[in-house]
């Protein structure tokens, strides 16, 4: 097996914004703006999408697009998904200023893995002008990856399609997809990480697939913490995961293993 020479890490969820709060809240708001109120699995199950195919998907639901059939008194249409989208991009700039600190051990985490020599990428939902807010907050709580590569650099063809990881490895000079490992907290990342040909990790710790902030986690017992991460894990195996850890502080160790125990 190649050697492991690149991560390319998700963003919130799984880097950044414990439980992924920021686009949760935005989508929330702006289907409100059009009477339609979804509910917190509706809002979840498509993340890690690009952020207009999110909704384009969650309109798609029954009772969704029922809803929006009752409030508006037809089936909607392209330009409501657009509608909608551009109701998102307002709220979630808002939204994203207060869910960019790193997630607890991401920062150690990262420093590891440089210090082993590994490039470290990034893929998004988000597309550059939302990153744009994203990015330099994380760099001044210290967060700050080798590489970073959006949706709308690729066509719009973000998640589950394998474009931004393969722009990634282009980027950071890896010359073969077995030398890239993804990680992410959503089904998205893991197909995105399949489709692409790399082996493919899921973090359960402050993930969206946990979808709770971390006073909430904090709050669990220990029976309630266990299953709510075995059926994660299930969620995440069901996607493709090959190894699923607790939370990123476990990465650096299974790369070293990867690696045959050498950096």
């Amino acid at each position: 097996m190649s050697k492991i020479r690149a991560i390319i890490l998700d963003w919130a969820g799984t880097t950044v914004d414990f439980g992924c709060f920021a686009p949760m809240d935005a989508f929330a708001a702006a289907f409100r703006a059009f009477g339609v109120e979804p509910s917190v699995e509706e809002t979840r199950a498509p993340m890690g999408l690009a952020k207009r195919a999110h909704i384009e998907r969650m309109l798609a639901g029954v009772r969704l697009s029922a809803l929006w059939r009752e409030r508006h008194g037809r089936e909607h249409t392209a330009e409501d998904i657009d509608g909608v989208y551009a109701r998102f991009e307002s709220a979630l700039s808002e939204a994203l200023g207060k869910h960019a600190a790193p997630l607890p051990g991401a920062l150690a985490a990262v420093g590891r893995l440089r210090e082993a020599g590994v490039a470290i990428g990034s893929t998004t939902g988000y597309t550059r002008a939302m990153m744009d807010v994203v990015a330099p907050l994380a760099e001044k709580w210290g967060y700050a990856p080798d590489c970073l590569v959006c949706p709308d650099e690729t066509g719009g063809l973000g998640r589950p399609y394998p474009y931004m990881l393969w722009r990634n490895l282009e980027n950071l000079g890896i010359r073969s997809i077995s030398e890239a490992v993804k990680v992410g907290d959503t089904d998205a990342d893991m197909r995105e990480g399949r489709n692409a040909g790399c082996l493919t990790v899921g973090v359960l710790k402050g993930s969206s697939m946990m979808g709770i902030d971390e006073a909430q986690y904090l709050a669990l017992s220990a029976e309630e913490r266990e299953a709510r991460f075995a059926a994660a894990r299930r969620r995440y195996e069901a996607a493709g995961a090959d190894y699923v850890l607790e939370d990123i502080t476990g990465l650096p160790a299974l790369i070293e293993k990867l690696n045959g125990g050498k950096p």
